[in-house]
């Protein structure tokens, strides 16, 4: 039989917590960290919130009276464009005219050697001479009953016969002298001096660019537009913006309006006229037709204030509590930086100015409101 021993209790560390106490700890550490948590991350939160609205320019639309030019290709007819021929067969004699020199009506140009003509003038003179002669010696017999009245008929006959010879070379002879028919600008010459040239040949052209004719050539859509109109329209100036850009010093008016459609391009002609003292417009000339289009009280919108998708333009609108919306508008034209808006859009719609691509629909953003008067006399070309 053994002897009674004491039997040693488990080792048990006094800093041990029971169950109990593990739990008190826990339930008092836990409230602390998610304080701590929910305080290191409200932080962030509040400053993502302050960056995601950012400060952008609104405006209100602007009205004003505006006018709209609209562009059509033309070209430049003079009002009157001639060949200059020659009317009888002979040696270019005389070019007394340069290429591109402005002429007075009457002024000779060319003399076309004259020496069978005038020997033709020279003979159909005596031939009247000798004509006359004999018409006043008929007439003198005839007073004395010495010839019949036939005859002396014969001999007037024969008179005013010679005349009408000696007219005939006259005009022969004035044929080989070419004159200008009207002031105009010489062209260039199709044959030198010294050159045999044949009844009709072409010696040059002549215009008379004084005035000038300018076609232009409408769309038929356009004209349908313009048809119901076309007498006030025909009332107001058009301009000429020439090939180098600028616009010609004078104002010109529409004439007319042609009979038919192209059938190859769908368009119609339309001519106007156009002052032209100091000559600088010439006949086959090409530029561009401005017919202006006015827009009374047109509401305005900045080019850089809108964006398209596909062929819609929208603007983004900003409500009272700073959230953006995009909205829809119809431009019915444009102007240098400036569209002018027709529907969608009220005066009092406030519009995003800039920074478009900084927000979507839906957005919120802290307003910096600019008046219209300063943003549209600071406009800067668009690129969309």
């Amino acid at each position: 039989m053994l002897p009674n021993r004491t039997i040693p209790r488990p080792f048990r560390d006094s800093r041990a917590a029971s169950p109990q106490r593990r739990r008190v700890h826990s339930s008092r550490v836990a409230p602390c960290a998610l304080l701590f948590l929910a305080a290191a991350g409200c932080e962030p939160a509040q400053s993502a919130e302050h960056e995601a609205r950012p400060t952008l320019p609104v405006t209100t639309p602007m009205r004003r009276d505006v006018s709209v030019d609209r562009p059509y290709v033309a070209r430049v007819q003079a009002i009157q464009h001639i060949e200059v021929r020659a009317i009888e067969h002979g040696y270019l004699d005389e070019i007394l005219v340069d290429e591109g020199q402005v002429v007075e009506a009457g002024q000779k140009m060319f003399v076309i050697l004259p020496v069978v003509y005038r020997a033709e003038v020279a003979k159909a003179k005596a031939e009247t001479e000798a004509a006359r002669i004999e018409y006043d010696n008929a007439r003198r017999l005839a007073d004395k009953n010495i010839i019949s009245p036939a005859k002396l008929a014969l001999a007037k006959a024969n008179y005013e016969k010679a005349k009408a010879a000696l007219a005939l070379a006259k005009a022969h002879l004035r044929f080989t002298e070419i004159r200008a028919p009207f002031r105009g600008i010489m062209d260039k010459f199709h044959v030198r001096l010294g050159s045999l040239v044949d009844e009709g040949e072409l010696l040059t052209e002549l215009s008379d660019v004084s005035t000038v004719w300018i076609y232009f050539n409408v769309p038929e859509a356009e004209y349908l537009d313009l048809a119901p109109r076309i007498e006030a329209i025909k009332a107001r100036p058009v301009r000429f913006r020439m090939a180098n850009g600028k616009i010609f010093a004078h104002e010109g008016k529409i004439d007319t309006i042609e009979a038919d459609f192209d059938t190859t391009t769908g368009n119609i002609p339309f001519r106007a006229s156009f002052p032209n003292p100091a000559l600088l417009l010439r006949d086959g000339e090409t530029g561009t037709v401005l017919l202006s289009e006015p827009y009374p009280n047109a509401l305005l919108v900045p080019q850089k204030a809108t964006y398209s998708v596909l062929d819609r333009r929208f603007v983004y609108v900003v409500d009272e509590s700073g959230s953006v919306h995009a909205k829809e508008i119809t431009v019915g034209a444009e102007l240098p930086h400036v569209f002018v808006v027709t529907g969608g859009l009220a005066d009092t719609d406030r519009f995003l100015v800039e920074g478009l691509r900084k927000v979507r629909d839906g957005d919120e953003i802290e307003v910096r409101e600019e008046d219209p008067k300063t943003v549209f006399e600071n406009l800067e070309p668009y690129a969309e």
